[in-house]
């Protein structure tokens, strides 16, 4: 399946790449981003692309192998400083000329993972994992370790669910007889926990707790709050950062990260307001309805 990257036009606009310029993609994911990047910068730039899912990187391998200037690293977005410090002697600078981070999901890992991300058609027999890193817990041990009372706060902090209540109670009392151990089960127990009208059937009743405790399982605020407490570190003055969030927490996270930043003096916000894919973007590739774009400049 070909990668089709959000906000493209939108992140080339905002993080400006140059013939020469050293980029870091912190989640180059199938690389669509990466592709165009790399064309921007030509031979003479870097590009640093990391991705916490091995197999997904060797997706992206394949895809943009035949660029020189493409370092791609197995690595967690949160620990770019110590990436970049052991890997010194292949990068140009101590610091980057720019930043893209896209929290997004890619469709690889959606439909055809194998860890259980989603949860319909083919997929919906696979281990219950939800990790893009096989050194975490997965979900099916923490549906089972966690009480009940810190389950559904889980499902409804990251999940913004209303019946998280009902369907942590669900998920226990299901575990009892039979661990939980497939995404499908997972999803069939929290449908099974909602009302049959469950949103109107705008969305289908377990998106919200899946990912709830996607989140949860691989600490993804966290990794966002320290990636953005170490901007400094990563991108030189006169750099540029560009995030693209699909949720409110995450997008929350951001905004409020950059308003404090720029009281401070250490950054210039240069989105006054969050970007969205436009009409036609949203029509061709529905999964970017949600995106927002936030862009700054490291002062």
């Amino acid at each position: 399946m070909e990668h089709v990257p959000v906000l493209l036009h939108e992140v080339i606009t905002f993080l400006g790449p140059r013939p020469g310029d050293f980029i870091i993609d912190g989640t180059v994911d199938g690389g669509g981003h990466a592709r165009e990047i790399l064309g921007r910068i030509t031979e003479t730039g870097t590009l640093l692309g990391l991705d916490w899912d091995e197999a997904l990187l060797a997706e992206c391998r394949a895809r943009i192998g035949g660029y020189k200037n493409a370092i791609l690293v197995h690595g967690n977005y949160a620990d770019l400083p110590e990436i970049m410090a052991e890997r010194a002697a292949a990068l140009p600078a101590r610091q980057a000329d720019g930043l893209l981070v896209d929290l997004g999901f890619s469709s690889e890992q959606l439909e055809a993972s194998g860890r259980g991300f989603s949860f319909g058609g083919s997929s919906k027999d696979e281990p219950l994992l939800m990790t893009y890193d096989d050194s975490r817990p997965p979900v099916s041990a923490i549906i089972r370790e966690l009480p009940e009372d810190d389950l559904a706060n889980v499902i409804y902090e990251f999940g913004g669910e209303r019946y998280s209540r009902r369907i942590a109670k669900a998920i226990k009392e299901r575990g009892r007889r039979k661990p939980i151990m497939t995404n499908g089960e997972l999803a069939e127990t929290v449908r099974s926990a909602v009302s049959h009208g469950y949103e109107r059937g705008r969305i289908d009743a377990a998106t919200r707790t899946f990912q709830a405790l996607r989140i949860y399982a691989n600490g993804e605020l966290d990794n966002l709050k320290t990636l953005l407490e170490r901007l400094p570190d990563i991108v030189k003055p006169g750099g540029r950062v560009a995030i693209i969030t699909f949720h409110s927490l995450e997008d929350r996270i951001v905004k409020e990260k950059f308003r404090e930043m720029a009281k401070r003096g250490t950054v210039e916000i240069v989105t006054k307001k969050p970007i969205p894919a436009s009409r036609g973007e949203i029509v061709q590739n529905p999964r970017s309805r949600s995106a927002k774009l936030r862009a700054l400049k490291i002062l």
